[in-house]
Parts: C-alpha cells; sequence; structure tokens
C-alpha cells in the first residue's frame, strides 16, 4: 500500500480524498465503518485525532481486502455488539437507550477487529471524551457483553471494573450491576442467569457454575496482583501518575486469550501521566499509517483542535458529540456555554478547556509554556543526525536531589532554509536523597531506568547514589568525540565550578564560560527558548525527561525580565536550566555579530585539526605533509 505519514502535515482530509476507496464503500454498511466515512467525507464533525482513528480504520479495511494484513473486521461480532447493546438498559430510565453513531462506533471497535485467531485485536484500548458524554454506560455494556456473552463455555474467568478511589469504583461497577441485574430477569437472559447461579454482590458479580467473577477494585487499594482479568476497565484513569500499578493489570493478561484493558477518561489538568504519554503515542502510531506500529491499541479520543475553539460553540460537537443528538442539544449547549462563561469570568477558563472540551493543557498562569507549543517541537529520531555538526553545550550541576543535566543545542537550516535550532539532553541520576532508584522514580514520576536504555539519561553509578564526576566527565568527552561534534560554546551555572569543569578546561579546547544565574544574564536566552518553541523554529525528540522539565518550568519576573523557576524540589526543570545555559551564546549563532561568524574570532573557535590545517593553507604547505606526528 501507498506510504502515508501524516506527522507533519495533519492533512487527514486531503491524503483521504487522494485514496481509491470504491471496494470499501461497496462492501462494508456496517454501523462502525458507516460513522467512519461520514467524518472523513465531512458529514459528521470530529476533531483531529478521531478523523485519525476513522482514516486508520478504512485504511485497515483496504489492508485486509488487499490479503497483507493480520487482522480482520469480523461484521457478524459488530452485529452481535450493537444487538446485545440495543437490549441493554440505561441505569437512569430503565429502558434500553439507542446509541449513536459514535457509541457504536465504539463498540464495533473494540468488539468487531480480531486477529487471525478470533480473539479480540486490540488488547489495549483508550477512549477519551469530555465529562457528560455518558462514557459509563458505554464501559457497562461492554463489561456485560463480556462477562456474559464471551465467556460462554469458560471457566475461572476474572474481570474487573476499577476507578481511582473506592467511590468512583462503585460508581462504575453500580452500573455494572444494576445492568445485569435487569438482564438476568429478562425472558432472553434468565435461563442463561440461572444455570450458571448469576449473583450480584456488594464488590462482585459472580457466576457461581463457572466461577466467573466481575470484580470492583480501587486503583487506591491496588489490590490486582494474583489475578488475570479478560476484561478490565478503568475509568477516570487521567489522574492515575504512575504506571507501577497499570503495569499489574497489563502483566497479568499476558496469557490471557482474549483479553482487552480499557482505559477510559477526560483530560486532567496534569498532563505528565501515564494516559496522556499512551495517547500521544497512539496518535503517533495513527499518523504513521505505514509503519504498523502499536496494531494492537485502539484510541478512541474525541477533543477539541486547539484552544481557538473555547469561544465557537459550533465546534464542540468535536469532544461532546451528545451535541449531535437533537433532544440535548439545546440544554446541553446552554449548560456548556454557562459553564465557559462562569469560569471565564473567575479566571477558571482551562477548568472548563479540560474537562468540558477534554484538552490538555498547562493550567497554572505562569507556567513558562503551553502544552500544545512543546509537543509540536516533537520530530522523529531518524529526521535530525547530529553527528558532525557544531554544538553549543549547557551543564546544570546537581544539587542534592537534583539531577545532572547536558543540553545540547545544534543550529541549523531547515527544508524551508529557515533557522532551526535541534535540541537534545543528557541527564545524570542520583537516588541518594530518595534511598533508591525505586523511590526516586516514584518521587518524580519520571521513569528512568526505562529511559536510561533509549539513552536519554545514566543512573549514577556512585555507590551511595550521589553524583560521579569523573562519570560525567567520561560521558561528555567521549559522546562528543564519538559523534564528532564541533563543540562553539559550552556554558555552565556559575555555581558549578566543579573539579570537572577544570577538568574540561585544562584538558580541552572549548571555550568555557560561567553563567551567572540573574536575570539580567539569563532574561534573553530565556526568552529565546521560549519563542522558538512558540514559533516552531526549535525542535527535539520525544524525551520525556525533557518533556517534563518543560512542563513544570514556570516563569519568574522581576523588574528586569524573566528566568524560571519550579513550583517545588521534585519538579525537575535541570534540563531546561541547562538549554538556556547553551542558548546564551547559540540564539547568536547565525547572527553577523557573533564570535563564530567574526573573521577575526573564528580561528578560537577551529578544532586543532582545523587551525593546523588553516595554517598550512597560509603557508602553502600541501595538507598531505600533515601528519599525527
Amino acid at each position: 500500500m501507498t506510504k502515508i505519514d501524516l506527522t507533519v502535515s495533519h492533512d487527514v482530509d486531503g491524503v483521504f480524498k487522494q485514496l481509491n476507496i470504491s471496494e470499501v464503500r461497496s462492501k462494508y454498511y456496517d454501523e462502525g465503518t458507516k460513522y467512519a466515512l461520514e467524518v472523513l467525507d465531512g458529514k459528521e464533525q470530529a476533531g483531529y485525532l478521531m478523523k485519525l482513528a476513522c482514516f486508520r480504520h478504512v485504511r485497515d479495511l483496504q489492508r485486509q481486502e488487499q490479503g497483507d494484513f493480520q487482522f480482520i473486521y469480523d461484521l457478524k461480532k459488530t452485529d452481535q455488539i450493537l444487538k446485545f447493546a440495543a437490549m441493554c438498559p440505561n441505569v437512569d430510565t430503565g429502558e434500553p437507550t439507542e446509541l449513536m453513531p459514535w457509541q457504536q462506533f465504539v463498540m464495533t471497535q473494540l468488539i468487531g477487529w480480531r486477529d487471525l485467531n478470533g480473539g479480540k485485536r486490540f488488547s489495549r484500548a483508550i477512549v477519551s471524551v469530555a465529562r457528560g458524554q455518558g462514557k459509563t454506560y458505554l464501559m457497562a455494556i461492554l463489561m456485560a457483553y463480556s462477562y456474559l456473552i464471551e465467556s460462554l463455555g469458560l471457566e475461572n474467568q476474572d474481570f474487573l471494573v476499577s476507578s481511582i478511589n473506592y467511590k468512583q469504583t462503585k460508581k462504575l461497577f453500580g452500573y455494572v450491576s444494576t445492568m445485569l441485574k435487569s438482564l438476568s430477569t429478562s425472558s432472553l437472559f434468565k435461563k442463561l442467569a440461572d444455570s450458571v447461579e448469576l449473583a450480584v454482590q456488594s464488590d462482585q458479580v459472580i457466576m457461581k457454575g463457572p466461577n466467573n467473577v466481575i470484580r470492583a477494585i480501587s486503583h487506591e487499594s491496588g489490590q490486582y496482583d494474583s489475578y488475570h482479568f479478560t476484561t478490565a476497565i478503568v475509568d477516570e484513569i487521567g489522574e492515575i501518575t504512575s504506571r507501577e500499578r497499570i503495569s499489574k493489570i497489563v502483566s497479568g493478561q499476558v496469557k490471557v486469550k482474549n483479553r482487552q484493558f480499557v482505559q477510559i477518561s477526560t483530560a486532567y489538568p496534569n498532563p505528565n501521566v501515564p494516559f496522556h504519554d499512551d495517547q500521544r503515542m497512539v496518535q503517533q502510531a495513527m499518523e504513521q499509517d505505514w509503519k504498523r506500529d502499536a496494531d494492537t491499541y485502539l484510541g478512541l479520543i474525541w477533543s477539541q483542535d486547539s484552544l481557538e475553539e473555547t469561544f465557537r460553540p459550533e465546534t464542540w460537537n468535536k469532544s461532546n458529540p451528545l451535541l449531535g443528538l437533537p433532544s440535548q442539544r439545546d440544554n446541553l449547549i446552554s449548560g456548556l456555554t454557562d459553564k465557559r462563561d462562569s469560569d471565564a469570568l473567575s479566571g477558571t477558563i482551562s477548568d472548563f478547556q479540560n474537562k468540558n472540551l477534554n484538552m490538555w493543557l498547562q493550567e497554572s498562569t505562569n507556567a513558562f509554556l503551553k502544552l500544545a507549543d512543546i509537543e509540536r517541537s516533537i520530530i522523529p529520531e531518524d529526521d535530525f543526525d547530529i553527528d558532525g555538526r557544531q554544538v553549543y553545550i549547557g551543564f546544570d550541576y546537581s544539587m542534592f536531589s537534583d539531577n545532572t543535566a547536558i543540553a545540547f543545542v545544534f543550529p541549523y537550516m531547515n527544508e524551508g532554509d529557515e533557522k532551526s535550532w535541534h535540541i537534545y539532553q543528557h541527564s545524570f541520576i542520583p537516588w541518594e536523597k530518595a534511598g533508591s532508584i525505586e523511590a526516586k522514580e516514584k518521587q518524580d514520576g519520571i521513569e528512568y531506568r526505562h529511559l536510561e536504555q533509549l539513552g536519554y539519561c545514566t543512573i549514577t553509578s556512585h555507590p551511595q547514589g550521589l553524583i560521579n564526576d569523573d562519570q560525567v566527565y567520561q560521558w561528555i568527552r567521549e559522546f562528543v568525540e564519538d559523534h564528532k561534534l564541533d563543540v562553539v560554546f559550552f556554558g555552565y551555572d556559575a555555581f558549578g565550578m566543579t573539579p570537572m569543569i577544570k577538568q574540561l578546561d585544562n584538558a580541552s579546547s572549548w571555550p568555557l564560560l560561567a553563567v551567572r544565574q540573574r536575570t539580567s544574564e539569563l532574561k534573553d536566552p530565556t526568552k529565546f527558548l521560549q519563542s522558538s518553541l512558540v514559533e516552531g523554529s526549535l525542535t527535539r525528540f520525544d524525551d520525556k525527561i525533557m518533556e517534563k522539565a518543560l512542563v513544570n518550568a514556570r516563569v519568574v519576573e522581576d523588574k528586569i525580565g524573566i528566568q524560571v523557576d519550579k513550583a517545588k524540589a521534585t519538579l525537575k526543570i535541570d534540563v531546561v536550566d541547562a538549554i538556556i545555559d547553551a542558548m546564551y551564546q547559540a540564539m547568536y549563532h547565525f547572527e553577523s555579530f557573533s564570535p563564530i561568524n567574526d573573521p577575526n574570532k573564528a580561528y578560537d573557535y577551529m578544532t586543532d585539526d582545523e587551525k593546523n590545517k588553516r595554517l598550512l593553507e597560509q603557508w602553502g604547505i600541501p595538507e598531505e605533509f600533515l601528519t599525527d606526528d
């Protein structure tokens, strides 16, 4: 199939119009595919992330037709789940509620796509929509279907309903238990319920015969060990800050056939959570249509495309798809408008944008950067080769529990011949104050051991968990040599005059400069870093340590200008400090007055080989006479 990459253009509409999908249109009439096509044809309003999900569905149907795909879209399964949903009572009315097209799309994606062995294709899934859109009702239907229908003939199956705390867990469990009680008394399911001795208890539903159990376990309790859940549904997962307990659910499902872990939530104020990371991962997988990453991870995310839509109610269907229901539209739009206006008057508009428009954002008014600007700067690692480039280095030395950060700024001209800067970092992680690296990870909310494998950090080798100066020095020298970097500038915190700095001064020809950490010195590089990210002239890789530092940074302002700070000790911004130290000179790289562009000072920034070559040229001696001797 044609290679399609939407990571840069984001032009789902334009690419879709160029596809020949006549075979899909003629063969697939199910409700899920109908919704996907209406979104892509512009008949159903949806945001970018839902357009991606619909585009992925259509492309996968094409792959299936061409016979080169490891999954199938089972129309019998889609019909089965929708017929079952039509019988499930709404807990508020006691009567079944007709599902809207977007809700049918959720169900058909979760149940309709299968692997070649007949099991569910999507072993993990994200379903995210604004507050008050009925996602809990949908998940109750899914659990009831999995428990009553998919467990037929099976024994000792565990099922999970969970949320952040006991109260939230009981809400979801209440939906499920009430629905099962009602279904078990209906003529269609009464015989089945009696045969398995279905019993609804306070914190579980059990089939006494086959011993299949739905368990209500809060994330707060974390008692997921020893269970192997066939279907696990976790509500409000966007508030969970660590993967530790989530990993217990996933690891327990490894050997379970037909497994599925569904995460449901709106956006939350803190973007440094696994749920948000997973959303971004699934987005990239859908954008890189040709790459086939995350083929078993589903992402269904109804959200606005920009903060500007806060004052455009006609676009709110993107995050509030219930607005498409005529009987509820007027009341819902009135309630949303009132909430927006009252939040705007009280200075808390971010709460409306976060929960009612399902957008991740920086809630703090003094945030250094907006989350959207931070995320927009990410490029694939294959798109930028750092080898052989001129580089500006910034160094922020660790104090107590802080990390030691080294920042690299690479000036370059992009494909549009525009001045650009690429930033890269490596951090050294002490754990002495936390007591262990495990405790350090929990304290900072960063998976350092995983990121060490990706090359973004080094956990200190010091036996007591302190920063090892020799280790840092060796790493810097080897990194520069391995990548054949031309160090134009090395800026460091004036208070960080460590033996390592003296060692670099003695053993290298790098131009070292102590940058005083005061507003008068930092205001210009701080503002330059901020504006570069906002304007899109700065790029970076998908590095969680750098991202978290940029998210945590807060603006401190005085009469002279601005600089960055953090709200509390565990919110790391060491990387931002190091980048600003490097930007002290890097921001002038393309200017005529930059030392690197001053012919009278250019000699100072040459490597030893370049200096020797210049002298040979001046003396008229052929270059082959230059030897290592």
